[in-house]
């Protein structure tokens, strides 16, 4: 799987690298110094070169959204300095690169008139019509009786979202972090789980491509079940629960652990929540299609399972407005199913 899951990911990268290449001209925007170089765009004046104009004019509309832009690029010594139209010199964020799920999320649940599609949310199994949260902390219960307050992707009504493309896995957690969840033997037969061997005698450097991360690589932020705090850790709490992963990393031991992190503890967040559960990826990614199905398969009740959902960029791309088609066709090579994607190498660019 991890072989796989690399080339299919590289491929992917390549692509959209071709694809930004054309799309960034004439918009703002630098190339970072690694190779392949990664599009990375800044905004100006009403437009950013990587969203839809549409999707862009409803984010700066709304303070909530905007604040995804908060999120500061990981690589920052990776990219040339931001050239700003005046003020002092911006940051890049992680909305910024031609590689984000987030942005590509954004991009289609931003544009006026989506999330408020009444075939969507069928589509979904969407109930309510409230509008999309984007990073919404979730709740998870420990056994600790705190909780895990990490962000998932969207949360879209009834409906909890993780957003996919370029990333290279699920990420993989200590058996001992993942087996703290209070609901983890509930939920999963956690025989069928996918297990991994950890190397654990150093944290995982950052790269150029902060998009293979996300936020979920950060330690689970806990709170002590107080409704007031904001998701910041407990940090003696958080030191408590990691120690038998920080005396292991000191020794450069080896531990077991499980493959595909994020999609468990979603899965408990959206039991714990009462949700369903939506992975959406792009069909060049079958590898994560496998990946999933595989944590599926562990889920112990059948009333569970149906509340889990595969999506592909594409399958959603048939239910969506015209213009936003032709951007996420030229910019991303996303179509719907039955069309064929424009050339790479002979995009047009598209104003």
């Amino acid at each position: 799987m991890a072989v796989k899951s690399g080339w299919y990911a590289s491929e992917l990268r390549r692509e959209l690298g071709l694809r930004n290449r054309r799309w960034a001209l004439g918009r703002a925007h630098v190339e970072s110094y690694g190779n392949p170089p990664v599009i990375v765009y800044s905004p100006e004046r009403a437009r950013h070169g990587n969203f839809f104009d549409p999707a862009y004019a409803g984010i700066v509309a709304r303070p909530d959204w905007m604040r995804r832009f908060d999120k500061i690029h990981t690589s920052q010594k990776a990219l040339p300095k931001a050239e700003p139209e005046s003020g002092p010199a911006r940051r890049w964020r992680e909305l910024d690169s031609s590689m984000s799920s987030d942005a590509l999320l954004m991009n289609v649940f931003c544009t006026p008139g989506v999330a408020e599609s009444v075939a969507l949310r069928r589509t979904l199994g969407i109930e309510g019509d409230e509008p999309p949260v984007f990073g919404w902390k979730a709740r998870v219960p420990l056994r600790s009786g705190r909780f895990d307050r990490t962000e998932v992707d969207m949360r879209l009504g009834s409906l909890l979202v993780e957003a996919k493309l370029t990333e290279g896995d699920f990420q993989a957690k200590a058996a001992a972090v993942v087996e703290g969840y209070r609901d983890f033997d509930a939920v999963f037969d956690r025989e069928l789980l996918p297990r991994v061997q950890l190397t654990t005698e150093r944290r995982r450097e950052a790269t150029e491509f902060p998009e293979d991360y996300s936020q979920e690589f950060e330690e689970a932020a806990l709170d002590a079940g107080n409704p007031s705090r904001t998701g910041a850790p407990d940090l003696s709490a958080l030191l408590l629960e990691t120690a038998p992963f920080l005396a292991a990393a000191a020794s450069g031991a080896e531990e077991a652990g499980y493959a595909s992190y994020q999609l468990i503890r979603n899965t408990l967040a959206a039991y714990a929540s009462g949700c369903s559960f939506c992975v959406v990826h792009d069909e060049r990614r079958p590898d994560l299609r496998e990946a999933w199905f595989e944590v599926m398969a562990a889920v112990k009740s059948a009333e569970m399972r149906v509340m889990l959902k595969v999506l592909t960029w594409q399958e959603l791309a048939a239910m969506l407005p015209e213009g936003l088609q032709e951007f996420l066709d030229r910019k991303y090579g996303i179509v719907a199913p039955g069309r064929v994607a424009s050339p790479v190498g002979k995009t047009e660019e598209v104003e």
